[in-house]
């Protein structure tokens, strides 16, 4: 029978409730009152009492005995905690009586033993503050600690942090808690109480304290207690749990997760080297490429990483993503979605009824301006269309002549481009389909090409480096049209592979007038995305800025303070961004635009902090000016990219009716964003909706074009998302593109309707296939039953929780939405990575025998 409570078991320890003389037997028993005791627990009182008179008992030999005797009856009672054991509230009145006596003991093995029993008492009877069992812990014998409970040892642990907090505080030193530390840990390691071994470590600074303690066992749950943690941690801390997680995961030769680790810590020191040459698994080294690929990241293999020049060449291939267009194909023929698509098949116009399907007599030019970027978002990366590429019936030159010169001056441009976004990662073909436009003497067509020979080497890399050659002739050329498309090409074709040449031709062909334009407000961008997420780095380029012209001080200020603290979740720098949307300007001011994307660049690191980023950004719609309420929509666009929340999804549908057009047509590209590759039939069906209400509106209608090019962008099996690895690992390159057609839509007019429309374009950067493609060891597509479900966070739970909730099982290759996850359904072979997105090797399992 469990242990009744007593009903003043439960006051405060300063009143002790006074002993009562037992009552006569026979009596009948009133529930309520303290008297009433079951006959073995009145036994048991007077026992304790009679141990507490004999511990102050001046025989030494009569004191060890009581010690003992009380020291077995709280043993026995403390291994369970649902309530207050009964000897520690028998004790109670007690307490003050043997602390006394205690002051007056001498030295002694009997006055520590007294020390451990008092510590055990503190745990129910000591003041708030006091830190008393941790007092005489420190002064009682070195015992094990864990044998008085678990209880025991969680209150301990919280008195050691207090302590050392007042010790750090008051400059005494903390050597002496060390010991106490290492005893909680291995308790709490070995008890599967991890996450509360990592925080007990975390307040006494003393985190590379962890690496001796974790074994192979329960090494999983604590780095994964560390790296999601790293995310609420002030810097420099969260790095350090990183790194930690890190070392962890090196011990145990799980070189995938260190890897993604290593990738997120974005240092140079932690170099991929060290885990590529960690191991000799060649098959382990190819899906490293694949991560590192999907990462963005350009990276050189040496000889130290693979001695063998075959295998060095197949794993440059890999992370030049060489296989993405091929692996892209698999899964649309998988798929069955490789037939193209017309802009006409998006817009499906005869599902509108009314004014909206008779009045094209619109402004043509733009109107085809419009199919051309549905056409390229639609079919990116398929390699075939039917605008572009059909080959057409009458001329063997192919219609897509006909098609180009359907658009007018700068939209000849964004047509020749399309073709590379078609073509996407194929630069094989691609730059053979583009050479043709280069001689054209159409300025705009050869600019168009240059775009589009950069959209096609997107991401992939190769060795003889063609879109630089290609392209680096044409710097010199005078008219800037040819020249804008030479850097965009060029921007897009080596984002973040760090290749200095590019940076430096662009910086050397600014010219004044140049400065004039629209498109100015990007350099801050430019600036900016040099320190994407890198902190505190930026800030001698910061102090730089404020030396500029006054036009555009505070726009760099501010720009380069979102990017640089991007995806780093940083609390302090999200409310100083909200303070700049909270001041009353002057006209003329732009800076408050990027300070809100700001918010939503800066808090788009976890799920809490886009939730909240959320809430703000609706109070800034309340109550911010014109040119904040322009900027929210794109926000949250931002904040669920690819991920069609439904709350956004309304706010924006409210906002795409504003009276002020700016905000409305910032709403319709976001709606665009938010379902970006998703396919979704709710936006779909708004967009619909509003392309029959701004029917005479040219501006709005383009923009409800490119928002249904956008959510049915790659045919619904890309996203912009710039996470992956299980949203662990932010993307720059993803990213940096993200924000440049952001920035550019702040300033919708003159750039996204005016003579820049190619800048979306930029997007290319960001897309990546949702897809899981499972591979053999040889890279051939194998076909494995595959669970994907809803991702559950099982941080900190105990045991080996689902992963997944509410799953369907497919066979690969599949499809990922925002949110999901997928795990192998099958024991007969075993992936190479732990996060199964993008391209995953597959081994076959030693131990797996069919039934």
């Amino acid at each position: 029978m469990p242990p009744r409570e007593d009903p003043n078991g439960g006051a405060s320890p300063s009143e002790p409730a006074p002993p009562q003389p037992a009552k006569a037997k026979g009596k009948k028993k009133d529930e309520n009152k303290d008297d009433d005791l079951s006959e073995e627990d009145q036994a048991l009182k007077e026992q304790l009492e009679l141990y507490v008179v004999r511990a102050q008992d001046p025989d030494p030999g009569v004191q060890k005995l009581a010690l003992e005797s009380m020291r077995q009856e709280i043993r026995s009672a403390t291994s369970s905690m649902t309530s207050v054991p009964k000897p520690l509230k028998f004790l109670r009145p007690h307490y003050g009586t043997l602390k006394a006596y205690f002051e007056t003991m001498p030295e002694s093995e009997l006055k520590k033993y007294m020390a451990d029993i008092l510590s055990v008492l503190a745990l129910t009877m000591s003041a708030e503050g006091e830190r008393e069992s941790l007092k005489y812990r420190m002064i009682g014998s070195e015992g094990d600690i864990g044998s008085w409970g678990h209880e025991y040892v969680r209150n301990l642990a919280g008195e050691i942090a207090q302590e050392f907090q007042k010790r750090q505080d008051d400059g005494m030193t903390t050597d002496s808690l060390k010991e106490l530390v290492e005893q909680i840990v291995s308790f709490h390691m070995k008890h599967n109480a991890e996450p509360e071994a990592v925080d007990l470590l975390m307040e006494v600074e003393k985190l590379d304290l962890l690496v001796k303690h974790v074994d192979s066992t329960n090494y999983k749950r604590t780095c994964l207690y560390l790296t999601s943690s790293s995310k609420y941690l002030p810097a420099p801390d969260d790095m350090s749990a990183l790194k930690i997680a890190f070392e962890i995961y090196m011990k145990f030769g799980d070189f995938a997760n260190a890897l993604r680790i290593a990738l997120l810590l974005d240092d140079k020191s932690l170099e991929l080297k060290q885990i590529f040459t960690a191991t000799d698994d060649f098959h382990l080294k190819k899906q490293f490429a694949f991560i590192i690929a999907r990462h963005g990241l350009s990276t050189d293999i040496d000889d130290d990483i693979a001695a063998d020049e075959n295998e060095k060449e197949a794993l440059q291939d890999i992370i030049s993503n060489i296989k993405l267009s091929e692996g892209y194909l698999t899964l649309a023929r998988d798929i069955e979605v490789m037939e193209p698509k017309s802009p006409e098949d998006i817009y499906k116009v005869h599902l509108i009824d009314g004014r909206g399907a008779t009045s094209s007599s619109l402004d043509s030019a733009r109107q085809n301006l419009a199919a051309t970027f549905v056409n390229a978002f639609v079919n990116a990366g398929f390699g075939q269309d039917k605008l572009m590429t059909a080959p057409s019936d009458s001329s063997g030159s192919g219609s897509s002549g006909n098609w180009l010169f359907k658009n007018k001056e700068h939209g000849k441009a964004s047509a020749a481009a399309s073709l590379g976004m078609i073509l996407l990662w194929d630069s094989d073909s691609g730059l053979a389909q583009l050479d043709k436009y280069l001689h054209s003497n159409d300025i705009h067509v050869v600019a168009g090409a240059l775009l589009g020979i950069g959209i096609v080497s997107c991401g992939v890399k190769s060795d003889c480096d063609p879109a630089f050659a290609l392209i680096s002739e044409y710097f010199s050329r005078d008219e800037s049209i040819i020249r804008i498309g030479a850097i965009l090409g060029l921007g897009i074709a080596y984002a973040g592979s760090q290749k200095e040449e590019t940076i430096i031709c662009v910086l050397m062909e600014r010219s004044e007038p140049e400065l004039a334009e629209p498109i100015i407000r990007l350099l801050p961008v430019a600036l900016g995305l040099l320190y994407l997420g890198k902190q505190e780095s930026v800030e001698a380029t910061a102090e730089v800025s404020k030396t500029f012209d006054e036009k555009i001080r505070n726009y760099c200020d501010v720009t380069l303070m979102s990017l640089a603290y991007a995806g780093t979740g940083n609390v302090l720098k999200v409310q100083k961004l909200l303070g700049i949307c909270s001041e009353h300007l002057e006209k003329g001011e732009t800076h408050q635009g990027p300070a809100v994307l700001g918010i939503s660049l800066i808090s788009m690191a976890e799920e809490l902090g886009a939730e909240m980023a959320v809430r703000s950004l609706e109070r800034l719609l309340q109550y911010g000016e014109q040119n904040i309420r322009r900027a929210v929509p794109l926000a949250l666009g931002l904040l669920c990219i690819s991920n069609p929340k439904v709350n956004v999804m309304d706010t924006m549908s409210r906002l795409s009716h504003d009276a002020d057009a700016e905000v409305s047509m910032a709403a319709i590209i976001s709606l665009g964003l938010i379902g970006a590759g998703t396919n979704n039939a709710r936006i779909a069906g708004m967009l619909r909706n509003l392309s029959s209400y701004y029917y005479k509106e040219a501006g709005h209608l383009f923009c409800v074009r490119i928002a249904q090019g956008l959510v049915h962008l790659g045919k619904g099996l890309l996203t912009l998302s710039p996470y992956h690895s299980d949203r662990f690992l932010l993307s720059p390159i993803a990213l940096a593109g993200l924000v440049t057609v952001l920035h550019a839509c702040l300033d919708m007019k003159s750039i996204i309707l005016g003579k820049y429309h190619y800048m979306l374009y930029i997007l290319a950067l960001a897309m990546q296939p949702r897809m899981l493609l499972t591979v053999d060891e040889d890279l051939k597509p194998l076909s494995v039953p595959v669970r994907v479900g809803q991702a559950v966070d099982v941080v900190g739970q105990a045991g080996r929780p689902k992963t997944i909730t509410g799953f369907q099982t497919h066979s690969t290759p599949v499809l990922l939405a925002a949110g999901e996850r997928a795990e192998l359904a099958t024991e007969k072979y075993l992936p190479l990575t732990p996060v199964l997105e993008g391209f995953v090797i597959l081994r076959n399992n030693p131990e797996y025998h069919e039934d």
